[in-house]
């Protein structure tokens, strides 16, 4: 029983990167900002620590609660679009994955006060969404394949691909292909608290408790396209005669539990400009991981298919992601706001810890892999909004850059967006916001081994988020 552990243990270990762009992705997918859940914040790039003046500060900068004078129900959808371009020796495929789902509701409760300012707000919020596809298609003229890449498994053998001693005639000159699509996302429930301390000093705190789901579902094939196998791959087994196609899928789901605690300032100059600082404390994750494997060999008079249960198995970890140290500053120059900010995070800070199912030792080298990979970063975000007083008419553009967490990755693989939106705002009691980014990325992932079964990946990205306010 023991053994049979580690083989799966082992597999479970090589198809991850077959899954992914790069390694270590499960502490990147929730370690990396999401894009928000409000469409004015969005509009003006996200650039909003020093804005934060209604019940997304929960988000942003839970000091900007503080500026609320009314109370404020707030909400809103998303709709996010994922588009793929992804190059396989020399052929071109395209994949698109689409999610649409309610990303903001808030409530934001101003108590009357004799100076100051004390105001308390629950929300709940998509944080990010974990769209993504991948298609490929292609033919690898070199001596490799997955198939090969296994064979310190049990998989080769259990789909007659290798005779009794785990030797295989196979040697590369596939045709190569598969499909992912990734589909879920991270939410959260909020209570916030805010204050004014001193004249034009806020400061608010937030604690939050996570959830949210993650599915990756990838198909991976090898065919034989030129007919060079003939024979029997597991001599003795006739069945195996004239190696046709060997199929692969991993299927990934994880439901998300944890917590999160975020404290931040704002600083008001009257109406001329204002200052914001927040501190993002660790974001501690805790995933409950099923995973299921299924194959498929195809001879000219047979197929043989994987036992699931052998190859399909529950486990449990936790993901710490980094501190995120924020600033920004906005000023108002008759109805033209213009604001920026900056974001610190250590990526080398990000840890597995208490796994069920996985042994210490792995986590202990993934960690300490984690610290030689990846690199500090600073995220940048700019944005304006120019209202039209006369008819409470908004208009607004940003920009945001995000660095890829590899320290050896070029400029091409950091995230970019560009974004811009609308607004009404109706006598300060009712407001539409409508907003759109684009983004735009490359990656690359291998299929097994490095760099002899590369997809390179040119990535476009695209949000529409509608908000609404009702002030009373």
């Amino acid at each position: 029983m023991l053994y049979s552990k580690i083989k799966v243990m082992l597999f479970i270990l090589i198809i991850s990167s077959l899954t992914y762009s790069q390694n270590y992705n499960d502490a990147l997918r929730v370690s990396v900002p999401g894009l928000g859940s409000n469409a004015r914040a969005l509009g003006m790039g996200n650039s909003y620590i020093s804005l934060s003046d209604d019940g997304s500060a929960a988000f942003f900068n839970p000091a900007g609660l503080g500026l609320v004078k009314k109370i404020e129900f707030l909400g809103g959808i998303d709709i996010t679009s994922f588009n793929n371009s992804t190059k396989f020796f020399n052929q071109t495929t395209n994949s698109n994955s689409s999610q649409t789902k309610l990303d903001n509701l808030s409530l934001t409760l101003p108590l009357p006060t004799i100076r100051g300012s004390l105001v308390f707000g629950l929300s709940y919020n998509t944080v990010k969404d974990f769209v993504g596809s991948n298609e490929f298609n292609g033919f690898n003229n070199g001596t490799n394949s997955k198939i090969q890449s296994l064979l310190d498994t049990d998989i080769p053998f259990d789909l007659y691909l290798t005779d009794d001693n785990g030797n295989t005639i196979i040697n590369g000159r596939l045709n190569q292909s598969g499909n992912m699509l990734n589909s879920g996302s991270l939410n959260q429930w909020t209570l916030t608290g805010a204050i004014e301390a001193y004249r034009n000093l806020f400061i608010g705190a937030n604690l939050s408790i996570v959830s949210g789901n993650f599915t990756s579902d990838f198909d991976y094939y090898e065919d034989d396209t030129q007919n060079i196998y003939q024979g029997e791959t597991a001599p003795g087994y006739s069945l195996s005669t004239d190696f046709r196609s060997f199929y692969l899928k991993n299927l990934l789901k994880w439901d998300i539990e944890g917590w999160n605690a975020k404290v931040g300032f704002i600083y008001q100059m009257e109406k001329l400009a204002r200052i914001g600082v927040t501190v993002q404390f660790p974001k501690v994750y805790k995933i409950n991981e099923d995973f299921a494997v299924e194959g498929r060999s195809e001879f000219a008079n047979a197929s043989v298919d994987l036992d699931a249960e052998k190859y399909s198995d529950k486990v449990k970890y936790d993901i710490s992601s980094p501190y995120e140290i924020s600033g920004g500053a906005s000023v108002n120059l008759k109805g033209l706001i213009l604001s920026g900010q900056l974001t610190y995070i250590d990526y080398k800070e990000m840890e597995f810890s208490n796994g069920e199912g996985i042994s210490a030792t792995y986590f202990s080298d993934q960690n300490k892999r984690i610290k030689n990979l990846m690199r500090q970063v600073v995220n940048y975000n700019i944005g304006a909004e120019y209202t039209f007083p006369e008819i409470g008419f908004r208009v607004r553009g940003g920009f945001m850059l995000y660095p890829s967490a590899f320290k050896d990755d070029s400029p091409d693989f950091d995230k970019k967006f560009l974004t811009t939106g609308i607004g009404f705002l109706t006598d300060g009691v009712l407001g539409i916001d409508i907003a759109y980014a684009y983004g735009w990325w490359k990656d690359f992932g291998d299929n097994y081994d490095s760099n002899v079964s590369r997809t390179f990946q040119d990535i476009k990205y695209h949000k529409v988020m509608l908000t609404t306010s009702y002030r009373f």
